[in-house]
């Protein structure tokens, strides 16, 4: 039986059925969906024509722009590895997540290049794979756009697999160094297929991503968009700014955003004049994501949002999508993440022995998820630690669930004193 499809598979798809569509943009140029597959295509076979090969690693630094969309869909159409690497991470940080995953490419935009100039010379990286995004490149690295240009674009000619690795997702938590989640293809069309029916989005929507590209939130809204064949809107602004976002929202005429509660909350706090000169009444669906926010908070939302539902998750780069707190839930319910998401299994709060509480007891929150993570790279300790033989996944936070059902976050494992 045939697996699903990875995301350049349905970027090929969304290519046959909408070519002319819209598929991803940011401020500087939008795609359609022919050119985008065209584009990723290039990039794919380029990428194997620098002698890269299936499974290997691919770090990447940028800040939030459209290429992050090309760069996603060719390395899945490649079978290549991505390794997003946060932009406000230090040299010897990103040295460690380069060394660790034994990337053998690295594409950096061109404000992020200073920033590892130094690394050259410390990593195994082969001087044509250190790629460059902007122009015109800096001497000795891969011009990006010509790397493009020079290369077919056809479908790449490697057998993807929907187990294969896709992404290694590095997170630190709260103790030692940082982890890298293996996630797979089919992890990502799962979630994304989840998260769509869940929330009832359709391809009439059109998302507008303001979180980094390289964490967790961004990427899986990505991909759930793009399978959907709506339009994504890449915010490439490198630092929040309120009023852009309205002017964004009303240009772009988006219904849908995912922001934590301080973006929330410097919008609302706008003057009246400038809230009253942009057209939100698109949005009909917005995220609160890696925060809770307050009663009055999520009042002002849907005051100014007023076609908009309101949503909150909880979830971890591990277990994926873990809660959802939906929008007749938002002030009855308010403190918690929500119950589980439609299609996966009962979380369950465990004590030290693998026992599950009773409801109104603190235990270690374990998901069950059908798109968890693979386990951690080169470390089988935490994988165990996190993954059980069950199939049950933790990332060590402390949790309850209430008479209704409802879980609420209490701690993180590590943060917990036992007397």
């Amino acid at each position: 039986m045939r697996g699903v499809l990875n995301l350049g598979e349905i970027v090929a798809a969304q290519a046959r059925l909408a070519p002319q569509k819209i598929g991803a943009r940011d401020s500087r140029r939008a795609l359609t969906f022919a050119q985008w597959n065209a584009r990723a295509c290039r990039l794919a076979n380029a990428l194997l024509g620098l002698g890269l090969k299936k499974g290997d690693r691919i770090a990447l630094l940028a800040y939030n722009r459209v290429e992050w969309m090309e760069l996603y869909v060719a390395l899945a159409k490649a079978g290549l590895v991505a390794v997003p690497v946060n932009f406000r991470l230090v040299a010897p940080e990103i040295k460690y997540i380069a060394e660790h995953c034994n990337a053998r490419a690295f594409i950096v935009e061109d404000d992020l290049v200073k920033s590892i100039e130094g690394l050259r010379g410390e990593l195994a990286i082969p001087a044509a794979g250190w790629i460059h995004i902007g122009s015109p490149p800096p001497p000795g690295w891969t011009d990006y756009e010509a790397l493009i240009a020079g290369a077919a674009d056809t479908e790449p000619d490697v057998a993807v697999r929907p187990t294969d690795t896709w992404a290694l997702m590095y997170t630190s938590g709260t103790t030692g160094k940082p982890k890298a989640a293996i996630r797979n293809h089919q992890g990502s069309a799962l979630m994304s297929l989840v998260t769509a029916f869940d929330m009832g989005l359709t391809v009439d929507d059109t998302a507008l991503l303001v979180m980094p590209m390289c964490h967790a939130n961004s990427l899986n809204f990505a991909c759930t968009f793009t399978y959907i064949g709506a339009t994504v809107v890449v915010d490439d602004r490198k630092s929040f700014d309120p009023e852009a976002l309205l002017a964004t929202i009303a240009s772009q005429h988006v219904t849908f955003t995912s922001l934590v509660p301080t973006h929330y909350i410097m919008t609302l706090g706008l003057p009246d004049k400038v809230k009253a000169g942009y057209d939100v009444s698109r949005i009909r669906k917005l995220m609160i994501s890696s925060a809770p926010a307050r009663k009055d908070t999520k009042l002002a939302i849907l005051a100014y949002f007023v076609n908009s539902q309101l949503y909150e998750l909880y979830g971890s780069s591990e277990a994926g999508w873990v809660t959802l707190l939906r929008p007749d839930e938002q002030i009855e319910h308010l403190g918690s993440v929500g119950r589980e998401w439609t299609g996966t299994g009962p979380v369950k709060m465990l004590d030290p022995e693998g026992r599950e509480v009773p409801d109104g007891e603190v235990g270690e929150l374990f998901s069950c998820t059908p798109y968890a993570f693979d386990g951690y790279l080169n470390d089988p300790v935490k994988t165990a630690e996190s993954l059980r033989d069950d199939g049950y996944c933790s990332v060590g936070d402390m949790a309850r669930r209430d008479e209704h059902g409802f879980i609420h976050l209490v701690d993180r494992k590590s943060n917990m004193i036992i007397s």
